[in-house]
């Protein structure tokens, strides 16, 4: 393995509470964060500047900023946009990170985005741009990179050609994300592999969803074809709301569990954020996927010393 750290993208105060029924609080929201940040994540997506009637849990993104800018937090806030209009909400908002998403499935980006593939490519040229005049960090998603809920299959070399494209706006990050939750450890090892042959000075993050079982593996797969980021979501809260049945982002402390007994660093305080996941549990009022906050740490007292 070339590295014996990984970096966590929490993405729980956005991609987990968009999908959620209720809309918690700005309050609620900037409790969370300032929990994982104390708790050790140091990249914490907060919000995203859509359309809020399209997604009204997220409605409250200026606010979120506003709160969460009262306090000095060691923490880089991420805002999801979609387009140049939410760039440019998140850019007022005082975001230091921007992350934008683009569909691999012409289906989906209609559907999720309102826009075609081009469209969306055109959209984020732009916005990458914008964002590096202005200082902002900037990363670009794959969405739909292992398949899609309207075409099935996703061929590795539509996202591999996808991918070349995005790269010409000089992204922080590609990730590849596995938003419905279908991919498989040998899809992730062949398109890892694509692409780091293809964008040999990219850094490469992976998003999975656990939906069929499969997130933790795929996640083990990436980091073995040398993935160095990944996305996780406390508690394992969230999926898509465009796509039918994208159920659960990988539980952040599920994978960092797996990470700590494998003897990976990923500067993350585990037994701090599982009391985080709890408290979020019982804020949501129901059970989150998760299963380390079920079955607790082990062993107890290594972990304690450790974290």
């Amino acid at each position: 393995m070339e590295s014996s750290r990984i970096e966590i993208v929490e993405v729980g105060p956005r991609d987990g509470l968009q999908s959620e029924a209720q809309v918690l609080s700005t309050s609620a929201k900037v409790e969370l964060v300032r929990r994982l940040a104390a708790a050790g994540l140091r990249r914490i997506e907060v919000a995203s500047f859509v359309n809020p009637k399209r997604v009204p849990q997220m409605a409250d993104a200026e606010a979120v900023l506003a709160a969460l800018a009262e306090e000095p937090s060691p923490a880089s806030f991420i805002g999801l946009v979609l387009n140049r209009k939410g760039f440019d909400r998140a850019r007022a908002a005082g975001c230091t990170e921007v992350g934008m998403a683009i569909a691999a499935s012409e289906t989906f980006s209609q559907k999720n985005q309102g826009c075609s593939v081009e469209e969306g490519v055109e959209a984020w040229l732009d916005i990458a741009s914008a964002a590096r005049a202005a200082g902002i960090r900037s990363q670009i998603t794959i969405s739909t990179a292992f398949g899609c809920p309207f075409e099935g299959e996703v061929p590795a070399a539509r996202v591999q050609a996808l991918a070349g494209r995005l790269a010409t706006g000089n992204p922080e990050e590609i990730a590849i994300a596995d938003t419905i939750g279908v991919a498989v450890p040998t899809q992730v090892t062949e398109l890892v592999g694509l692409l780091k042959t293809s964008l040999p000075g990219v850094k490469l993050r992976a998003h999975f969803h656990n939906t069929r079982n499969t997130g933790l593996a795929n996640a083990y797969a990436a980091i073995e074809a040398g993935v160095r980021i990944l996305d996780a979501s406390c508690g394992g809260i969230g999926g898509c709301p465009f796509a039918p049945a994208a159920t659960g982002n990988i539980p952040t402390e599920d994978l960092i569990y797996m990470l700590h007994r494998m003897g990976i660093d990923t500067g993350v305080n585990l037994p701090a954020l599982v009391e985080t996941s709890k408290w979020l549990q019982k804020t949501l009022d129901h059970a989150v996927p998760g299963m380390v906050i079920k079955a607790g740490l082990f062993p107890v007292r290594k972990i304690m010393e450790n974290s």
